[in-house]
């Protein structure tokens, strides 16, 4: 690449999705190592809006084309080869050229994302799937037992499949293959099947497999999975909210800086509240269930699972996939040293994970993996979700 003199150069490939936002490096370095050398008498400004004129004719403000200069990867050091001190003095002055010249009328201002009745009763039904088969768990016994679980278990990841694929929840990029999906897995898995696993290995279990009771010798943990369940519905209304009161933002900005400080805030409420609807929904279940709610693990958890979604939804999921995969292998490792022990000469390997145990409890191990990864994402979604390309409305299909 050329100062970005190939993005729309014909021949060459179209830039890259949204799923990959978070790999403008390649694009930086390239429009950062060779500035661009005009003829003299040249306009570098008219060259650069005949590379970008799609998205110089159907903006409706400056920050709409910053938004989109950002994401092709135009830096701050490239808007001050044009004469411009950043990225949005540039587009402002991109802006007003093309509406000068009046070429294109400007289509009105994008309108935020509607709520539509399938993805609300997508959303909802995952939670009412999840609740139909802990029921069935406790009302039927034995082979049915295991028959009632094992078809709820396949509903249930059927409808949270559909609902993440619909709506406020669902990716940007939808042909795009899934990442994470393992790690998120076994992070649910390990809440329902993890705690009594680790702390009957501590004590020298498990005697057998789990029965689907609570007092079994492996007990299971089903309120934090159904609340966690319940929770799509305040999930996907929350990040529905972030997405409106974003694209809101990006209409009423005047500078990428001013855009960020507006959004940051935005982004930790939105998180406050879905943590605040899932601690609800634990206290439910919890008195429902007659079990342990189990605060800790359980928001540490919801926090992680619902900030990668919210990267996802907005074009980083590679991020999000990655401290998935390292917190389920972190999870894993802690179980398995606790087992490896056993043998001999290799006792000292147990040690921290039993410490941790018999001090916190079992729930401390999800607690301080889930809790240390959703706080990384946390840090990371405030430095991407905060970009106004981030917001942007994607371009229409052609």
């Amino acid at each position: 690449m050329n100062d970005l003199g190939e993005l729309d150069r014909p021949g060459t490939p179209a830039p890259e999705p949204a799923a990959d936002r978070e790999h403008p490096g390649k694009q930086e370095s390239a429009a950062d190592r060779k500035p661009p050398s005009p003829r003299r008498g040249a306009d570098p400004v008219k060259a650069l809006m005949h590379r970008h004129r799609e998205l110089c004719e159907r903006a409706v403000d400056p920050l709409e084309i910053a938004a989109g200069l950002e994401a092709h990867g135009i830096t701050e050091r490239t808007a001050a080869r044009f004469r411009h001190r950043d990225v949005f003095s540039l587009a402002e002055e991109m802006y007003a050229r093309v509406t000068r010249d009046g070429d294109v009328p400007a289509p009105p201002a994008p309108a935020a994302p509607r709520a539509r009745a399938d993805w609300v009763l997508l959303t909802l039904l995952p939670g009412t799937l999840c609740a139909a088969t802990v029921a069935a768990a406790h009302l039927t016994h034995g082979r049915s037992r295991l028959f009632a679980t094992a078809a709820g278990i396949l509903a249930v990841g059927l409808a949270l499949r559909a609902a993440l694929r619909r709506g406020p929840l669902s990716r940007t990029d939808r042909t795009a293959p899934g990442r994470g999906t393992l790690g998120f897995s076994w992070l649910i898995g390990y809440s329902l099947l993890g705690n009594g696993l680790l702390q009957s290995a501590v004590t020298g279990g498990p005697d057998g497999l789990p029965t689907g009771t609570a007092d079994s010798p492996w007990p299971l943990t089903a309120a934090p999975v159904l609340a966690l369940a319940l929770a799509c519905a305040p999930a996907a209304w929350t990040a529905h909210l972030f997405t409106a009161r974003g694209r809101r933002r990006l209409a009423a900005s005047r500078g990428l800086e001013d855009f960020a400080a507006a959004v940051r805030p935005l982004l930790l409420g939105t998180v406050v509240l879905f943590l605040g609807a899932l601690a609800a929904l634990l206290a439910l279940c919890a008195a429902v269930l007659d079990e342990p709610a189990g605060y800790a693990e359980a928001l540490a958890l919801g926090a992680l699972l619902f900030i990668a979604r919210l990267l996802a939804t907005h074009g980083f999921a590679y991020a999000p996939a990655v401290v998935l995969t390292a917190t389920a292998t972190v999870q894993a490792a802690a179980l398995a040293t606790v087992f490896i022990a056993r043998l001999p000469g290799l006792g000292f390997l147990g040690t921290p994970v039993e410490t941790l145990v018999t001090l916190w409890g079992a729930g401390s191990v999800p607690t301080l993996a889930c809790g240390a990864a959703a706080l990384a994402l946390l840090v990371h979604a405030t430095r991407k979700l905060t970009r106004a390309s981030a917001h942007a409305p994607p371009a229409p299909s052609p």
